[in-house]
């Protein structure tokens, strides 16, 4: 089982708990290009083929492809911290 181009649940964290106000112009480009390269991974990659640890990114982070918000995003956004409006 390979997660191969997948963020690990270390870099999701990492990058949602600076919140956006705080985050470069860089860092937020590169914040949106790695969620939707993770994005695409995760839609192309077979759930069966997917890691345990994966899969449960998957759920905290939303990456279930269905227009969800992710936990993450609910979360910041309840503290204030989201991109919303910005």
């Amino acid at each position: 089982m390979s997660d191969t181009g997948r963020q690990s649940m270390t870099d999701k964290a990492s990058s949602a708990v600076k919140p956006d106000s705080q985050k470069s112009f860089t860092e937020k480009v590169g914040d949106t290009t790695k969620g939707a390269a993770d994005s695409v991974a995760s839609t192309l990659q077979p759930e069966g083929e997917k890691s345990s640890t994966q899969k449960a990114t998957d759920t905290v982070s939303g990456n279930s492809n269905e227009n969800q918000e992710s936990l993450v995003d609910k979360a910041k956004n309840a503290m204030g911290m989201g991109g919303q409006g910005q």
